[in-house]
């Protein structure tokens, strides 16, 4: 089946009260990015394709431009942003699930960051995502990841709230590396 890309059009009515003039108009569906063109489902493909398809936001502009449909890849970028900060309250719950589990596993991959004052040149330094999970055994099955410019142990003190009152207690389950052993 081919994907299609439609155009919604929202007509919302106005009325004006003959007693006292004042206009009632319905309001504006809600969107995920607010006063934004993008539908949810819009969003939710853009999303799937880039994370779990691995479709860079370039090869994602060229697609949207043979359909007819410019999309700088700017403006994707923006949207892809957006997408995150409405979805911070979910990742948020699902760390807090993930704390709440007495046997959790971690991991940190490098990953090639470029910073803004570097663009021009392409310079990249090493930043790490760091990943949380349950274990296999668990019917429940969560991942968190957090993207972090070190490697510094202080990232899972800060994830597993252990300066807290609230400190997670259990068994962390990691690779050798003796940034994990200041937790």
């Amino acid at each position: 089946m081919l994907a299609a890309i439609t155009v919604e059009r929202h007509v919302r009515g106005k009325w004006a009260c003959r007693c006292c003039q004042k206009l009632v108009q319905t309001p504006v569906p809600a969107h995920v990015i607010d006063k934004g063109t993008p539908t949810a489902g819009h969003l939710a493909h853009l999303l799937v394709a880039k994370f779990m398809d691995h479709l860079p936001l370039y090869r994602q502009e060229h697609i949207f431009e043979r359909a007819g449909h410019l999309i700088a890849r700017s403006t994707l970028a923006q949207w892809v942003g957006e997408c995150g900060a409405q979805l911070q309250p979910l990742v948020q719950a699902l760390a807090d699930e993930l704390r709440r589990h007495v046997v959790l596993h971690a991991d940190e991959t490098p990953v090639a960051m470029l910073k803004p004052k570097h663009l021009r040149d392409g310079k990249t330094h090493k930043a790490y995502v760091w990943s949380y999970c349950t274990t296999s055994a668990n019917p429940t099955k969560a991942v968190v990841f957090e993207f972090s410019e070190t490697r510094a142990g202080e990232n899972v003190r800060e994830f597993l709230k252990l300066d807290t009152p609230l400190a997670w207690q259990g068994t962390l389950v990691t690779d050798g590396f003796s940034g994990y052993n200041s937790t």
